[in-house]
This record gives C-alpha cells, sequence and structure tokens, in this order.
C-alpha cells in the first residue's frame, strides 16, 4: 500500500505509520480532536476511522 497524500485541515498535523505491508494508519491531531483513519488490504480492503475528542 502506498500512500499518495495526508493533508491536514488548518490547525491540524498528520502522520503517518505503516505496520504491515498491506496496513496503512493516517493520525490527524488538533489541539481538542484526533483522527485516525486505518486501510487495509488483507484479507479484503476495508477502512476505519476513530475520532476522540480531549
Amino acid at each position: 500500500m502506498c500512500l499518495i497524500s495526508a493533508v491536514p485541515a488548518r490547525g491540524f498535523k498528520a502522520t503517518t505509520s505503516q505496520t504491515a505491508v498491506h496496513t496503512l494508519t493516517v493520525t490527524f491531531t488538533g489541539s481538542s480532536h484526533r483522527s485516525v483513519v486505518t486501510a487495509t488490504t488483507e484479507p479484503q480492503a476495508r477502512a476505519s476511522v476513530r475520532e476522540s475528542s480531549f
């Protein structure tokens, strides 16, 4: 899997991690909110989003 781009909104920072060749996580972090998007292609293509406020 290859990330093409992750562009954060104003006030957010984007970080990426790849724990396996088929799984990619992009985390968008702001002063009071975090969004974590995880995409995988194994065993089937899917994506999940986790949102948290603090």
